[in-house]
């Protein structure tokens, strides 16, 4: 099935903003021609994403958020993953965009960034849209490269998304996230389309508890020496 015709039955349920037991079984449809790994639930999550983003303006907003929340329960895998589980991934050749992107939609409740520069518009947009269905989003990133032509990080700041900006004549040359609190990404992949393209780069996503501590830690410690 086409992405087009994925969006179209995803349009379709969005109708009346409910997903009715028909409509579950509709998308559980979709689950099984798809497949339920990670990469390809995550495909189908960004698909009903990019269907609400266009019916959030105006006040049907709401709605289309109550809908895409039924949607993406759906969507998640059925398994609950190996709380000491870890995942490495390299560029060129992994997804690597779409990999971040899907830990940033799957976050409940917090996601804290803290990464040299972001200039992959694709990431960017899937922080706004974390941010705009009420996940609390911290963001600290390198002051000279946020000037860069390109970077997105003063358009999520003005979005009313917390960022803090180091202010030192050294570079804060960080890249990794934590989600929910219980999720690390980490390693030298720059949150840019020539990361993704062009250079040779790498990140691991680990549930394990003590890195995610030491992560948090370490966030905490920097974003408080920025305010």
């Amino acid at each position: 099935m086409q992405k087009e015709q994925i969006d179209d039955l995803l349009k379709r349920t969005l109708d009346d903003f409910r997903v009715s037991r028909g409509e579950k079984r509709i998308l559980e449809g979709l689950v099984r021609e798809h497949g339920d790994s990670e990469q390809q639930l995550g495909f189908l999550r960004h698909r009903a994403f990019a269907v609400a983003r266009e019916s959030i303006v105006g006040p049907e907003g709401i709605a289309a958020m109550e809908w895409l929340e039924a949607v993406i329960k759906v969507f998640q895998p059925r398994d609950e993953p190996d709380q000491n589980s870890s995942q490495v991934y390299f560029s060129p050749g992994d997804d690597c965009p779409q990999i971040i992107i899907n830990q940033l939609e799957r976050a409940s409740r917090s996601i804290d960034i803290c990464v040299f520069t972001i200039t992959d518009n694709r990431i960017a947009d899937a922080i706004r849209d974390a941010f705009v269905r009420g996940i609390a989003v911290r963001i600290i990133s390198d002051n000279d490269k946020s000037l860069d032509l390109g970077s997105d990080i003063e358009r999520l700041m003005g979005l009313g998304i917390s960022i803090r900006i180091d202010q030192t004549k050294h570079h804060m040359h960080h890249k990794y996230a934590v989600f929910d609190q219980k999720t690390t990404l980490t390693g030298s992949y720059n949150w840019t389309r020539s990361a993704d393209k062009h250079n040779d780069e790498n990140f691991l996503i680990t549930s394990e508890a003590e890195i995610n501590r030491a992560y948090l830690s370490h966030f905490d410690r920097l974003w408080n020496a920025l305010a």
